[in-house]
């Protein structure tokens, strides 16, 4: 993995802050509509203890010419594909929102494959994979989507209110939508790994209970760690969530 120091190493994977020397990888899954720049600042709070890998999906700004993948098992796969040649050291993933289900999905990917690979999950603004989804935003107008994307916060207002660029966030949005919307594990589906919830009190999405319930998926250690905030709580309470992925690094 020696020489790999440019920011963008593949289509998949953004580095902010490389760390070729570092003991450990983490590997940073964004939310539904999101893009690798969301977890830039988070690169530089982490690269101190790792190196920082975080997802870009296709659909959305360098990767715009590409069709967006509605399928979450899909997404896992071509993920998981694509993170397999950079788990030469220990990974710890942290997803939040759809994210949280892509990185599980990958999580069980590589367990199926009795690969080496995350060593801990961390799961933020998600509820349990089993939990059902009682939303359908996928089947929404353009309109629709769009509000949806605004109630929940952390997206630039000013984004949303540009028709031009409305209009190159819509197929990925739709697409990101309906591969959650869609998904869904049985309670039977575990990693073996352990996992840390990580969620808002006033989050629309997801009730403290239904994060909670990320516990019946991993048959290791579980924690959970409830922050002041709705569904983009993380953004607030940024120094308080690196805290929690730094302190399992540095154990």
């Amino acid at each position: 993995m020696s020489g790999r120091t440019a920011v963008t190493d593949s289509l998949w994977f953004r580095r902010f802050h490389p760390f070729d020397a570092a003991p450990a990888r983490v590997v940073m899954f964004p939310h539904a509509g999101g893009s690798a720049g969301f977890f830039r600042d988070w690169s530089a709070g982490l690269s101190p203890y790792a190196d920082v890998l975080a997802v870009q999906y296709p659909a959305r700004l360098d990767r715009i010419d590409e069709p967006a993948l509605d399928s979450l098992p899909e997404l896992a796969d071509r993920v998981y594909a694509a993170l397999r040649p950079w788990a030469d050291r220990p990974l710890v993933l942290f997803g939040h929102s759809m994210g949280a289900a892509v990185a599980f999905e990958v999580t069980r990917r590589f367990e199926r494959d009795g690969v080496t690979g995350p060593v801990r999950l961390c799961v933020s603004g998600s509820r349990a994979p089993s939990e059902p989804r009682d939303s359908a935003v996928h089947l929404l107008p353009d309109e629709g989507v769009l509000a949806e994307l605004a109630r929940l916060g952390g997206t630039d207002e000013r984004l949303l209110a540009d028709p031009e660029l409305r209009a190159l966030i819509l197929p990925s949005l739709r697409g990101d939508y309906t591969a959650i919307e869609t998904y869904r594990a049985g309670r039977e589906e575990t990693v073996a790994v352990p996992v840390t919830a990580l969620t808002g009190d006033a989050d629309p999405r997801v009730t403290v209970e239904q994060a909670r319930d990320w516990a019946v998926h991993t048959t290791a250690a579980f924690g959970l760690h409830v922050f002041p905030g709705g569904h983009f709580y993380l953004t607030d309470q940024r120094r308080a969530v690196l805290e929690v992925v730094t302190s399992h690094l540095r154990a």
